[in-house]
């Protein structure tokens, strides 16, 4: 049986919404999600201030607990961030939707497009979810699937350890996207972009019933436009068609299907930091600036995914669910980096050109069996769940180590002097499989206004890789723990205390003892407070996360030598809060400061103390709606983030910088409205970041878009 997977209360109107059909008036609810916990809706309520969004999905359950527990709920940091939102805000992608988000620097490498990267909590993770399952990737190389925000129903933030639920996980926190589900209710809708950068797009998103029992939802998308480096493009054409087969009132199945062929992704080349932070000869580099060559360098994906999930209610207390998916993926780079620095003249860079081609054959599969029990005063949601994912990946790897390689002149460029041919590219051979094996139990339990979680974990993890004859196996079990309580006063404040554990296999051994390498772990405390009522929320958290086991080694230039018994502190306060100062003003705002160093590293003492690059010490936003009438709605945000490390050593800091962000959203009637958006308004010229004096990344120049909607 279909259920809602989301509901949503907010004191604007009396007007129901569905995700399909939403208009701009819903935006406040989407801003409310923005920085605030979800309430769940009460259907019955009488209460004519409550404006109530359901969203519907089959056999949905939150990324927190994977149950129905919504994160006002959640003793922890968990946030779900809607469709509405992302459309409001023009997001296309991953990075761009975690721009207002506290405790997590987006867009490090903001020229690039072939993967999403961001630095949550301290920790940099690569690794997103798709519907609860992890979009599949070896993790030391380039092929990472990404799922387009147009087929994206919602993204979902859990910060800290997540591996009690998930297995192998960084331990700064995990993003989770849903997938937009068929609805019975019949409606289509096209959507018309252009903007800056020779922006084109077209998208259509159709959903309906096919007959009493089965639903539909098909969205396809083309996008084309300029990339912000000289001479790349990048060009996108997705298909996501997904039917829903309700057999009875207690069985589901929903068949999926993603393909999404990326023919010109954006790599990720780097600048040296004389030209970007620092005054060249010539002066400094404009946002366009490019160390590429457009005879040589692309990144062209391809990505099919399958999948299903089946969901079967064996009573009103006993339900099951299993979530399949199939991935083949296949892509192809070609790319330069920074190979020797820059001349004495200050304008010639000396690089070299690799390419790596690469191919993965993946599954993935979560059983989920959830219990509802009554003992006496108490209500216990016990679930227990069993998952397995395999990995295949081939990889050709080759680099020009700067043999062939012609520098380029970075005060006057020439982005055609690589001649592929006469490359002298050495090769080298991976083929790399990976197993996960994971049973867990976690027990979610009620008692009248405190909720308890606790859950453990078993992991068996099993990985080789072969470098042209050279195999190297790992084989490590790892048991991960969760323990967390919040309280709800009749106030609505709502405070929390938590635990939480997580790890990443290791390959390798110690130089210094001879023995294999252990999993590295992580653990968190974190204590915070809650509150939603009457159109306000607020959230607050501490939290005091530690890596453990990182693997360490020697600086460069000294012999060859790493061990493990390396660690990272990150402590910091995340703050948010959203508001209506009046009927038409809905506000938002978000604030967070965090403390990363270094604690432990027997190998580079120097390193002690130290603030790992990709982390901005602090960070804050701003976002205003106003709803001018019925049709207008006018929204704008200031995004700053704060310093960030140039390199290990800390020897510089990457300069603050702060955005403005405008949106306009005009509605002629119920089938036609219209949008015009622009980020960077100011076109400000900044660093995105640097990791290391000879690879910096330009931030993004300003973006202007106009859209178009068709809703039929």
């Amino acid at each position: 049986m279909q259920q809602p997977y989301l509901s949503i209360r907010s004191h604007r109107s009396t007007r129901r919404f569905s995700a399909a059909v939403a208009r701009p008036k819903a935006l406040a609810v989407a801003l409310s999600l923005a920085t605030a916990p979800v309430a769940i809706a009460d259907e019955s309520s009488t209460d004519p201030s409550i404006e109530t969004v359901t969203v519907y999905g089959t056999g949905y359950r939150t990324t927190g607990t994977k149950s129905d527990l919504l994160p006002s709920e959640s003793p922890m940091s968990f946030e779900i961030y809607d469709n509405e939102l992302l459309e409001l805000r023009q997001v296309d992608s991953v990075n761009e939707a975690l721009r207002y988000v506290p405790g997590i620097t987006t867009e490090s490498r903001a020229t690039a497009t072939l993967f999403d990267q961001y630095n949550i909590r301290g920790f940099d993770s690569y690794y997103n979810y798709y519907n609860g399952l992890p979009l599949q990737y070896n993790r030391s190389w380039n092929l990472v699937p990404q799922v387009d925000a147009f087929a994206t129903q919602s993204i979902e933030v859990l910060k800290g350890p997540t591996s009690v639920l998930y297995g192998s996980a960084p331990p700064g926190g995990m993003i989770n996207q849903t997938a937009k589900q068929p609805q019975s209710a019949q409606s289509t809708r096209v959507r018309v972009r252009g903007g800056t950068s020779s922006l084109v797009e077209l998208g259509v998103d159709s959903t309906g019933a096919l007959s009493n029992n089965v639903d539909y939802r098909l969205i396809a998308l083309g996008r084309t436009r300029d990339g912000q480096q000289q001479t790349t493009e990048e060009e996108r054409y997705l298909l996501a068609p997904s039917v829903t087969w309700n057999i009875s009132n207690d069985t589901s199945l929903n068949l999926n299907a993603y393909y999404q062929d990326d023919p010109k992704a954006i790599p990720s080349t780097t600048l040296p930091s004389i030209g970007t932070l620092y005054e060249a000869p010539y002066g400094k580099l404009d946002a366009d600036a490019y160390a590429g060559d457009a005879n040589w360098n692309l990144y062209d994906r391809t990505v099919t995914m399958l999948g299903y999930k089946l969901s079967h209610d064996f009573s009103e207390s006993v339900t099951f669910l299993q979530n399949f998916r199939y991935t083949d993926a296949e892509g192809l780079q070609r790319n330069t980096y920074g190979y020797g620095g820059l001349a004495e003249d200050g304008r010639t860079y000396y690089r070299t050109a690799y390419y790596t081609d690469e191919t993965n054959e993946g599954i993935a599969v979560d059983n989920q069996l959830s219990i509802d029990f009554q003992s006496g005063d108490i209500r216990h949601n016990l679930l227990v769940g069993l998952d397995y994912q395999e990995l295949d990946s081939d990889i050709d790897y080759g680099d020009d180590f700067g043999v062939s390689t012609p520098p380029i002149d970075l005060a006057d460029p020439d982005y055609h002097l690589i001649n592929p041919e006469q490359l002298s590219l050495t090769t080298y051979q991976y083929d790399i499989a990976q197993e996960q094996l994971g049973l867990y139990i976690q027990d979610e339990i009620h008692w009248q206004d405190l909720t308890v979680i606790l859950g453990t974990r078993w992991d068996d993890y099993d990985g080789s890789t072969d470098t042209s004859g050279n195999v190297t196996e790992v084989d490590q079990q790892e048991l991960s723990s969760r323990a967390a309580a919040i309280y709800t006063f009749d106030s609505g404040i709502a405070p929390y205390i938590g635990y939480s554990e997580s790890y990443e296999p290791q390959s390798g051994q110690d130089s210094l003892t001879g023995e294999a390498f252990e999993p590295t772990t992580a653990d968190q405390w974190e204590v915070g407070v809650k509150y939603n009522v009457a159109g306000t929320a607020f959230t607050a958290a501490v939290y005091d996360l530690r890596k453990q086991n990182v693997v360490v080694r020697a600086p460069s230039g000294e012999p060859f030598q790493q061990t493990q018994n390396g660690e990272v502190t990150s402590r910091g306060l995340e703050l948010s809060a959203t508001l209506n100062p009046t009927e038409n003003l809905e506000v938002s705002a978000t604030y967070n400061v965090q403390d990363v160093e270094v604690t432990d590293n027997p190998l580079n003492t120097a390193l002690l103390g130290k603030t790992p690059t990709w982390v901005a010490e602090q960070q804050a936003t701003l976002w205003a709606s106003y709803f001018a009438s019925n049709a207008l709605t006018v929204s704008g945000g200031i995004r700053h983030v704060g310093e960030q490390q140039v390199d290990d050593l800390n020897t510089d800091t990457v300069p603050s910088y702060t955005l403005l962000d405008l949106v306009a959203t005009y509605d002629f009637n119920n089938t036609y409205d219209v949008s015009l958006s622009a980020n960077n308004v100011t076109d400000k010229r900044y660093v995105s970041s640097c990791s290391g004096t000879s690879r910096c990344w330009m931030g993004t120049e300003r973006s202007v878009e106009l859209t178009v909607n068709a809703r039929f």
